[in-house]
């Protein structure tokens, strides 16, 4: 699928520059309104964007993204992955306007999303199939199929990189993500109270990137760790000054001055 980048100005004949209008996008759908997922795919899709807000601090600005609609081009129509990810783009202020609503790939630089994610509910929504074929299409650089309750394969996690402009390449599901710095695993453990098998983002290091509550409870640990550890040594040094006091109050019983001995 080709992209569309509208250009930002034009040339008049006196080879002065114009701005060219954005295009409209009036007649675009950018929400219905319908609700379609269920509480497991509406937690993990916050986990997945939430984490990456609060945490990843890459040095670069990124937009992720959950149950956006996708637009590549104006006569194409949208594709609505459950979590989308671009590096080296900038945020799009004044979200409440129409032609910021959804990701119009022309406002970002006439990319894709880099990274798409698809999580699995049902047998029904074709996520190796049709959707396969239109983020090929589309571009997206590499597509994830998450599947927790193995509905569609024995493997929970599938991993698809573009090798060609309209060709996937199944790769291993703990390969990292070329130049978005970032790699797929899936963590088995509690997200807000809830236990189960959840898939997350991990660092080249192979750390979880954390949430904004593990983080927090990690700096809180860390900081009582530190405030344990100076509460332990201001013990010591009283316990050592006490003693230093009572040796030379023995030594002054023997009439010796503590302070002459070196």
């Amino acid at each position: 699928m080709r992209t569309m980048k509208p250009p930002e100005t034009v040339t008049d004949t006196d080879g002065e520059e114009l701005f060219a209008p954005p295009p409209d996008v009036s007649h675009l759908i950018t929400e219905d309104d319908t609700p379609v997922d269920n509480l497991f795919s509406e937690k993990q899709m916050r986990l997945l964007t939430e984490s990456l807000h609060s945490s990843w601090n890459p040095g670069f600005p990124f937009v992720v993204m959950a149950n956006v609609a996708v637009y590549v081009a104006l006569n194409r129509p949208a594709i609505v992955p459950d979590v989308l990810l671009t590096t080296q783009v900038e945020p799009l202020p004044e979200i409440l306007e129409k032609d910021h609503r959804s990701y119009f790939s022309w406002l970002y630089e006439g990319r894709p999303p880099e990274v798409v994610i698809e999580i699995v509910s049902n047998k029904k929504g074709r996520e190796l199939d049709s959707k396969m074929r239109n983020y090929e299409h589309m571009g997206v650089l590499w597509y994830a199929v998450y599947d927790p309750m193995l509905l569609l394969s024995e493997e929970s996690l599938q991993l698809f990189t573009l090798i060609s402009p309209r060709k996937y390449q199944k790769t291993a599901p703990d390969t990292f993500l070329g130049d978005v710095g970032l790699g797929l695993t899936v963590w088995e453990g509690a997200f807000e109270g809830t236990p189960c098998h959840w898939l997350r983002w991990r660092t080249p290091d192979g750390k979880l990137v954390p949430t904004g509550k593990e983080r927090g409870d990690t700096e809180a640990a860390r900081a009582a760790a530190e405030s344990q550890r100076a509460s332990t040594e201001a013990a010591r040094a009283t316990a050592a000054s006490a003693r230093a006091a009572k040796l030379a109050t023995k030594l002054r019983e023997l009439g010796l001055d503590p302070d002459s001995i070196s």
